[in-house]
């Protein structure tokens, strides 16, 4: 009980009670041996997790998708290089069943736990759903957190992430990945004709380079959404789990290149 309680504790704190880590080397996040230096929330279990649905196994993180919520690292960043491989593992579950399988990176997380929809933090979010991985969202909690991005508006009407695009701000809704399918369904194993997300089973390179306000999305090697001025531009990271299987082998920070 004394672990919980400091894990709930730590959770706890704000942003303004933190200093954020800019990464001097590179940092491995997660160890492959267990959760030191992570923290997690539930919608229903608040910081328990009865269910285990964060766990270690065979050196990955298993995030189950069981209920809904996040593990969060107990320390907040600042201006760092984030490379993480995971794969879609198993069966989806609940509401989300038959739907396409969903989590995503949340980073500069501020404010206090389940602020958001009663789940995550007040954040930024590299998301990670089939068909749409790559994709920027503000997530608000207490605050509104905003980004800016050069975009076009597609003809589905959405917002699409275009280089030297109109500069759009938004502090709700998305800004999608430059290739996403305009007919995207949330369907499982969705697959669109541009995606460069690998299909299930397969590994994922995941890169967030997050330097000043700059946000920037890379995945498997393509420069897939980028975004500046965000507000706030700092703070916790967590992992979503929303109802799919996901699997992480590598969660590392390194030092952003000078001239980022």
């Amino acid at each position: 009980m004394f672990r919980i309680s400091c894990s709930c504790l730590l959770a706890g704190l704000s942003l303004a009670a933190q200093t954020p880590i800019a990464p001097a080397k590179r940092t491995q996040l997660f160890n492959g041996k267990n959760l030191d230096g992570w923290y997690t929330y539930l919608r229903d279990n608040k910081h328990e997790d009865p269910k285990r649905v964060f766990r270690v196994e065979r050196g990955e993180l298993v995030v189950t998708g069981e209920e809904w919520g996040g593990i969060g690292t107990k320390e907040a960043y600042r201006d760092y290089h984030l490379v993480a491989e995971w794969r879609w593992g198993g069966p989806a579950h609940g509401s989300r069943a038959k739907a396409a399988r969903d989590s995503g990176i949340l980073v500069h997380g501020s404010g206090p736990d389940g602020a958001a929809g009663g789940v995550w933090l007040a954040s930024i979010e590299s998301q990670i759903i089939e068909g749409g991985t790559g994709d920027i969202l503000p997530v608000a909690g207490k605050t509104r957190p905003s980004i800016t991005a050069e975009t076009r508006v597609g003809p589905d009407g959405q917002l699409y992430w275009q280089r030297g695009g109109k500069a759009e701000t938004r502090d709700r809704g998305r800004i999608n990945w430059f290739g996403r399918d305009v007919n995207w369904k949330d369907t499982l194993n969705y697959r669109g004709p541009r995606d460069v997300e690998k299909p299930m089973g397969k590994w994922n390179r995941h890169e967030v380079i997050c330097a000043g306000g700059r946000v920037t999305n890379i995945i498997n090697g393509v420069v897939v959404s980028e975004g500046y001025d965000a507000k706030p531009a700092e703070g916790r990271i967590m992992i979503q789990s929303e109802g799919a299987e996901i699997r992480f082998r590598k969660i590392e920070l390194r030092p952003v290149r000078k001239g980022r």
